[in-house]
């Protein structure tokens, strides 16, 4: 499966940067993000930067990546729900605008 990974920037300049999350240290290419200062967060794939995320979408994207983890080795349960999806834990699901602009058409 590939996927993007949220690292975040240790140091580098334009062309390449040293990132890392956790006990994952990866060396990535910089060229379509542009030189990052350190403590930014990029979101990896094969090997290069993608794109700059926020804080907090890197967060819970590394503990969605953590429930993919647990469930691929079997330690997930029920309870661990608020633990890997907190920001959808304490509130109703919301279509995104798009979809919802396409229900209204529907009625």
């Amino acid at each position: 499966m590939c996927i993007g990974i949220p690292l975040q920037v240790v140091q580098g300049d334009e062309q390449v940067a040293e990132c890392m999350a956790g006990d994952r240290s990866e060396r990535l290419n910089m060229l379509l993000v542009g030189a990052q200062p350190a403590g930014t967060w990029v979101l990896a794939f094969q090997g290069s930067a993608l794109r700059v995320m926020a804080e907090d979408e890197a967060l819970q994207t590394r503990a969605a990546l953590a429930a993919l983890d647990a469930v691929l080795a079997g330690d997930s349960g029920p309870q661990d729900f608020d633990l890997y999806f907190a920001d959808l834990a304490t509130r109703e699901p919301e279509l995104p605008p798009h979809l919802r602009a396409a229900k209204k058409d529907t009625h």
